[in-house]
């Protein structure tokens, strides 16, 4: 089973536990961890491009020429797909990109990822994240004791007193806090180390196995 060091926010090692196999331990599944990254990132797309077809452009309401005797192609309006400034034909419109995956898939796929940091160390548990104010410098110079210099994910429970540290990372480039529930793929594949408290490993075990 594998087992992880607890360190407090002075970077010293305070005790080791062990971690569930059936979340932290198995064997990553690509296909899962994919779909639900590529899932997610197409949820997160505006669709909110549009262009204009020939009914939707303005002008051609006269017939630019009579029907016969020109020598040219009959028309009806000059704003047809053909004419300059005519509308476009089969353009993008308002859409909504997102869609779903089954559950379980989504399960296995925060399953392989927390699996996967785990394999990579770069997962680290931390006893709690309390803080008496909300002071930024307070939580970077915690990072700089953990040596936490990369994009790192907290992840919380929502129990915790975590509040202050929240609003201490908030202006921090490469952190970001989250709880369990708020916990997804594409935030836990972007960071290079995940940070857990106690907590947050019981919540996520128990919601997770």
């Amino acid at each position: 089973m594998p087992t992880v060091k607890v360190i407090n926010k002075a970077g010293a090692e305070v005790k080791e536990i062990t971690l569930c196999d059936a979340v932290f331990g198995i064997e990553p599944n690509q296909q899962a961890m994919f779909d639900a990254l590529v899932m997610q990132q197409a949820s997160l797309r505006q669709g909110t491009h549009d262009t204009k077809g020939r009914t939707e452009v303005s002008g051609g309401g006269k017939k630019p020429f009579r029907q016969k005797g020109t020598g040219r192609a009959r028309q009806g309006s000059t704003r047809a797909p053909q004419w300059r400034g005519g509308g476009t034909v089969f353009g993008p419109t308002p859409r909504k990109y997102g869609y779903t995956i089954n559950r379980k898939v989504r399960r296995l796929a925060l399953r392989s990822l927390l699996s996967q940091k785990v394999i990579d160390s770069a997962f680290k548990a931390m006893d709690d994240m309390s803080f008496a104010a909300p002071k930024t410098k307070d939580f970077v110079a915690m990072m700089e004791a953990c040596k936490l210099d990369s994009k790192t994910l907290f992840v919380v429970d929502a129990a915790e007193n975590w509040d202050n540290a929240f609003l201490s990372c908030r202006n921090i480039p490469n952190a970001l806090m989250t709880t369990v529930e708020g916990m997804n793929a594409l935030d836990l594949a972007n960071a290079d180390v995940v940070v857990a408290t106690e907590a947050a490993i019981k919540t996520i075990e128990e919601v997770l196995a």
